[in-house]
């Protein structure tokens, strides 16, 4: 899977340590409800569209662009559904890395699903009651897109385990 320009040249400086990265994914949902997912090259599971934000990219292109680049598919946000941080994740080549995700809610506005890039073994669109497995993670973020009520979701600590005493001061 190729990583971008920056990427690369940074892991010429950490090696395979574990990298903070943002990236921005989506729920794509065409004129019939159907949901636009991928089959991931690296693992073969099948996941969300998605990708690292680029240095100075507002996360909402990153997103768009991501979709355009691995599925063929112009998309336009409409919603920012969750923001979380994903599991760590260790690569075949042993780069290590967590992501910060912002995962949009997105509707199609062009082109058609295709296998666009390397990083995908196939792109296709499920019915909602027909989804294919996933990965818990991809899941939970897939859910609270599809059942979106208005408020961006994130997971909080709470007041105690962030700050301490400092809570009640």
């Amino acid at each position: 899977m190729a990583i971008p320009p920056f990427l690369a040249e940074l892991r010429t400086l950490v090696g395979n340590r574990p990298l903070w990265l943002s990236a921005a994914c989506v729920v794509v949902l065409d004129e019939e409800q159907r949901v636009l997912l991928g089959r991931r090259a690296d693992t073969g599971r099948w996941a969300l569209i998605g990708g690292i934000v680029d240095p100075g990219e507002q996360p909402a292109d990153a997103a768009v662009r991501e979709c355009f680049e691995e599925t063929g598919v112009r998309v336009a946000p409409e919603q920012l559904t969750s923001v979380t941080v994903s599991p760590p994740v260790t690569y075949p080549n042993g780069h290590q890395t967590q992501y910060l995700e912002l995962t949009f809610r997105c509707r199609v506005v062009g082109g058609e699903a295709t296998v666009h890039d390397d990083e995908s073994l196939d792109v296709a669109w499920f019915a909602q009651d027909e989804l294919p497995d996933m990965d818990d993670y991809s899941r939970e973020r897939l859910d609270l897109a599809l059942g979106f009520t208005g408020r961006t979701a994130y997971a909080f600590s709470g007041l105690d385990t962030v700050l301490g005493s400092a809570a009640t001061a």
